[in-house]
Parts: C-alpha cells; structure tokens; sequence
C-alpha cells in the first residue's frame, strides 16, 4: 500500500509540472551533448567520420533518460519508447526500407544506368546539376515525401557523377534542394497536412501563399547550379546507351503518385514493377530479387536506427520541459504582428533543431502558433506557410535531419559536404524572413471563414 501511494504522489508530481508548462532549459541538455558530439568532435578531429552518428545519440538517449530524477526511470523509458515509435517516425522508417529495396532492385535491373543515360542525352552538361534540382522538385510535389524522393533520385545523380566527373556532393545537394522545394509545395505531404489543419487553413490556400515565398528562392538556387557549371568541362565515360522500359518504374512512380496514392503503396508498387521488368529481361531470377529487396533494406538500418533514436530524443526532451521552455521564452517577446510572424518562425525552428522532424515541429507550435495568429491579427494562410517554411528550412540544413543523414549514407559522403552546396535550403530561409519584413503574400480577401482582425 505504501508504495501504491509513493507511485500515485509521485504521478501527481509529474502531472501538476506537465501542466504548470513552465518549461526546463535543462532538459535541452541531450541536444547540446548530441551536437558537440557528433559536431563539435568532427571539427576538432578534422574527421566527419570519427564520431559515430548512433554512439552519439546513444549517448544523447542516456543523459535524457537520466535527467529528471524525480520522475520514475520505467515513467521515462515509457516516453522515450513513445517518441521512438511515433506514427511519423515508423512511417518514415517504413519508407526508408521500402525505398531501399526499390532502389537496389531498381539499380540491379538497370534503371539507374538508363536513367543517368537519359539524363545526359537530353540535359547539357551545363545544366546538369539544375536538371536534377528540377526533377527533384517534381518528384517529391508528386510524392509528397522529401525522404522517399532522396532515396529514389540519389543512386541516379551518383551516377551522373561518376559519369561527367561532377561532384557527388554537389549533385547529391541539388537532389535535396530539389526535395526540399517540392515537400513543402507538395499537397500530400505531412507538413502540408500538419500546417494547414492547425491553423484550419484550406491546403489551396496554403500552396498559394506558399509559393509566392517560395518560388523566388527556388529560381535563384536554379540559377546559381546553372551558373556554377555554366561551361564546365566534363568528362563522358561510354555511350548515352537506355532502354526506355527500363526507365518505366521511376516514370511509373511519379505518374502514380500525381494520382494522391499513398506513398508507401507507391513503391510496393515500384517495386513489384522493376522486378517483373528485371526478371522479363533476365537482368535476375525471383529469389536474387528476394536477395536484392533484403540487401536494400539492411543499407536503411542505421537510417532507420537513427530516425527511432531522434524521436526518443525528442519526445524526452518534450516530456521534461524543454519544448515549452522554448516555447515560453519566444513568446513572451512577442508584442507586435511582425513579432507574432517572427515568433512562429523561430519556434518552430528551434523545435525542429530539438526534434529533427519537421512535421512534428509543426504539430508542436501549431496550436501556439494559431493562437498568435488571433491575437496579433496574423492570416492563417500566412501562419501556416510560415510554418512549413521555417520547419523546411531548418529540417534541409541539419546534418543529423533525416534528409541529409539518408542522402550522404546513399552516397557514402559526409553530410558536411553535402551542406556546402544546399542553396534551397539557405535561401528559403532568407526569402522566409525577407517575407515577414516586406510582409509578403499581401491578401486582398481573408481566409475562407476567418474574420480579417485589424494589427
């Protein structure tokens, strides 16, 4: 009976603090050890691959389970293990593997070659690296996952390079930029979905405020690829030599998911579709694409590892404050529209630095983020496209983001290297700020159901 009380005085405890929501800037503790782990030690070192990503988030997962003594452990492993088996981050991991498996039976059946042959017939080499930023783009609008886009787009831009002599790092950048760009467009990603239901927002709405930020960055990073390798000298290795039908599943791919598919029954289907293809054509029989499938998915382990390991992270430092800490801190600063429009950016920033996701980083502030939008008269198509915004900006920059630590594990490169080249990225987050100053979308009607307040 005694400890039945103990037990019930310690879950008041934990209960009355989660709802005072002062917030603990200790609880950030995790975060900073992960990043002079796995950052600190790498610039120290001179070597980005001294430091194990996992050891550090191992570590990172330890010191967060450890903080907090006045919570139960069992209490804090229970949400360590809730955050790790988000729906996010399992469906994350889902297509980590599924990616994985379309891309090495894809690659074993000869799309990528076809593909890298496609690509270098018909882009001049001086607009390479702008062509693959393109595809990108409308690959991921289409499919509406930045990661899923990667994994399909980095074997081909690997073998652009080894082709032309380019690169691998700058390629494989203007695959995520390109990735980047079109998530936050797409109407069937998850940010898009978690942005615009928080702030009840209509997604066409969203897409039009969006893209008006949006685009202008998209045209100068378009633009400065092009100018990069405007008259580059490359060097062509063999013959622009490709089977069209070859091409077929990564077609098929993006044509499918035009339709709204979901995206994981997408490439269950690509995969089914390379492998008929690759067996009609006898590149391989029914149990090397058994082979093949398990091969591609043993390369997403240490992703998928890595992933599970972020949400426990995060969802730990939630628990013990440190969300609302930040929270708290930004919005008593805030005493102006611009200051509620700033404010929203920096939140969701800060938390997408916390939690390496940026649709749980939108999910997290856009309750918060609303209701500044009301009180400081900010429209909820602008709040909402902030949101995407800012969380993408941040989610394409970070080398321990989902994004960046699946591209340079398919390339076998350093994220650092990759981060030399991301344009995207940086400029969207200038264009977000410079959108907030000059005030930009202007809007001529309020939102749909939405009484336009005065600032």
């Amino acid at each position: 009976m005694k400890h039945v009380q103990i037990c019930i005085k310690t879950l008041k405890e934990v209960f009355r603090t989660m709802n005072e929501k002062k917030g603990n800037a200790i609880a950030l503790l995790p975060l900073a050890v992960f990043m002079v782990l796995f950052l600190g030690v790498s610039i120290v070192m001179k070597d980005f691959y001294k430091m194990p990503v996992v050891v550090a988030l191992i570590i990172a997962s330890t010191i967060a389970i450890l903080q907090n003594r006045k919570i139960p452990i069992e209490l804090k492993v229970e949400r360590f293990c809730k955050g790790a088996g988000d729906s996010s981050i399992i469906l994350m991991c889902l297509i980590f593997i599924l990616a994985g498996a379309f891309a090495e039976v894809s690659k074993a059946m000869g799309a990528v070659d076809s593909t890298v042959n496609l690509g270098l017939a018909v882009f001049p080499p001086g607009f390479m690296v702008a062509g693959i930023f393109i595809i990108g783009s409308f690959l991921s609008m289409s499919l509406g996952t930045s990661v899923g886009t990667i994994v399909t787009l980095t074997p081909i831009a690997i073998g652009i390079a080894q082709k032309t002599g380019l690169p691998i790092a700058f390629l494989v950048a203007a695959v995520v930029s390109g990735a980047m760009f079109g998530d936050g467009l797409s109407m069937i990603s998850n940010s898009t979905v978690a942005a615009t239901k928080t702030q009840d927002c209509e997604m066409v709405d969203k897409f039009k405020a969006n893209i008006k930020i949006v685009f202008p960055a998209a045209v100068i990073t378009l633009l400065i690829y092009s100018f990069l390798t405007f008259g580059m000298q490359v060097n062509h290795t063999g013959a622009y030599n490709y089977q069209f039908i070859k091409i077929l599943p990564y077609i098929a791919v993006l044509v499918v998911a035009l339709t709204g598919f979901n995206v994981v029954l997408v490439l269950v289907g690509g995969i089914v579709l390379a492998a008929v293809i690759g067996l009609i054509y006898g590149s391989f029989d029914i149990f090397t694409v058994f082979q093949l499938c398990a091969k591609g998915i043993a390369g997403m382990e240490d992703i998928s590892i890595i992933s599970i390991l972020i949400g426990g992270i995060g969802e730990l430092i939630k628990f013990n404050g440190g969300i609302d800490f930040l929270l708290n801190t930004i919005q008593k600063r805030i005493h102006s529209k611009k200051g509620a429009e700033f404010g929203i950016g920096v939140l969701v920033s800060l938390v997408d630095l916390c939690t390496a996701n940026n649709t749980v980083s939108i999910i997290i502030v856009g309750s918060l983020a609303k209701d500044l939008s009301e009180k400081y008269g900010v429209d909820r198509r602008k709040s909402a496209s902030l949101l995407d915004t800012f969380a993408c900006f941040v989610q394409g920059c970070i080398p321990y983001g989902a994004q960046l630590l699946v591209a340079s594990s398919l390339a076998a490169i350093s994220p650092f290297l990759i981060m030399k080249y991301l344009w995207y990225p940086y400029l969207l987050g200038v264009a977000s700020v410079l959108a907030i100053i000059f005030g930009i979308p202007k809007f001529k009607t309020p939102a749909k159901g939405c009484v336009k307040l005065s600032a």
